[in-house]
């Protein structure tokens, strides 16, 4: 016990000294992007939530339905008890969003990642990933006996030297990219990227957490067979899916651990995304605020053009990252510092979320802090 504990202690140790140490802070979001942290009102930048739908009153209304009706919990596994009927309906909008004949939801985003992968490809087989990829596709990629190759970010050129260089080594290669990272808030090359896969038969895999429900679809996705997303960001609820093929998703159910090892979302959560697909596909306009308020905001600080809801500033130091944060608290805006691991050292950033309650006003006002104290 006493080296357990000596061990804990010198790696908090070592994680503050290098202002890297984290701690949670109770947040009562409100309607809207206002939140209640430690007794203060605080406008709220640092929130995936860009519809605002996980407090809007139909969306509860939905949950609230599905809970009367099927309990509060799926009770199983969906391969023994915990399929219930609504899960039939997601899949379908699922699918109908992306194109592709069938969709499969999973718990989380990340065992989506870190069960598809391993269940695809295995030890004579390559996986390529984008260098900024986020972490769950690394999961994936680590659990899977592939050989794991990083590209440079964005790097359609690089990718092409690899694949040209290594694809032939192996029985089975895929592509993992993300349509919008999180972190930076860019977009994949997907026309390139699919056009690479096709010449070399490798298979992309793309992970649309931050896109879905707030970036106009890439025509290109259409020659995307893996499509990875989350129901936790735009669509305000919580899961991950993929939509694939019928033949796919049916391997998937038989061979991903992360999906036949645990239980079903409760019947609440997959009644709201639901319900929140279908507000999405109902108000394309509400849909554009988000996007908007990104550009207005890097409009106002001389910024390259938001290519979607998050905006970096990339800072360099943890340290300086965190001051920064703690000034923007004391003008009443909540906008959390990301630091390593999150982000590659000497990266460390603030990551501005823009979602559609936000106004012009608060818009301006992050605009204005920002340029007051970064003069």
């Amino acid at each position: 016990m006493r080296s357990l504990e000596q061990f804990a202690a010198d790696k908090l140790a070592t994680l503050s000294a290098r202002a890297l140490a984290r701690s949670l802070s109770p947040t009562d979001r409100r309607n809207g992007p206002r939140v209640l942290r430690d007794g203060r009102e605080l406008l709220s930048f640092s929130c995936n939530d860009y519809l605002n739908l996980s407090t809007h009153p139909d969306i509860i209304a939905a949950a609230m339905s599905a809970t009367e009706r099927y309990g509060v919990g799926a009770g199983g596994s969906r391969a023994v008890t915990g399929n219930h009927p609504l899960y039939a309906e997601l899949e379908a909008a699922l699918a109908a969003r992306k194109g592709t004949a069938a969709a499969l939801v999973f718990g989380s985003g990340y065992l989506a990642n870190s069960g598809l992968i391993p269940a695809l490809l295995g030890e004579d087989d390559v996986l390529l990933v984008d260098e900024l990829a986020h972490a769950c596709l690394w999961a994936g990629a680590k659990l899977s006996s592939a050989r794991v190759l990083r590209f440079a970010h964005n790097d359609v050129e690089a990718l092409g030297a690899l694949l040209a260089a290594e694809r032939h080594r192996h029985g089975r290669a895929m592509i993992a990219t993300e349509t919008v990272f999180s972190m930076d808030g860019d977009r994949a090359p997907i026309a390139a990227i699919a056009e690479l896969a096709e010449r070399h038969d490798a298979w992309t895999l793309t992970d649309d957490a931050h896109g879905l429900g707030v970036v106009a679809p890439d025509p290109a996705m259409a020659r995307v067979p893996l499509q990875m997303g989350t129901l936790s960001k735009a669509v305000g609820a919580y899961g991950g899916y993929l939509a694939a093929s019928a033949a796919v998703i049916d391997l998937i159910r038989h061979r991903a651990r992360s999906w036949v090892y645990t239980t079903g979302l409760p019947p609440a959560t997959i009644a709201a995304a639901t319900a929140a697909l279908a507000f999405i596909d109902a108000n394309p306009d509400y849909c554009t605020r988000p996007l908007a308020h990104a550009r207005r905001f890097t409009r106002l600080l001389g910024l390259p053009e938001a290519a979607s809801p998050i905006v970096p500033l990339i800072l360099g130091p943890a340290a300086a990252a965190l001051a920064l944060s703690q000034k923007l608290a004391e003008d009443g805006l909540l906008v959390t510092a990301i630091r390593p691991p999150t982000v590659p050292e000497g990266t460390a950033r603030l990551r501005m979320t823009f979602c559609a309650a936000h106004t012009n006003g608060d818009v301006n006002r992050l605009a204005e802090s920002l340029a007051r104290h970064r003069s």
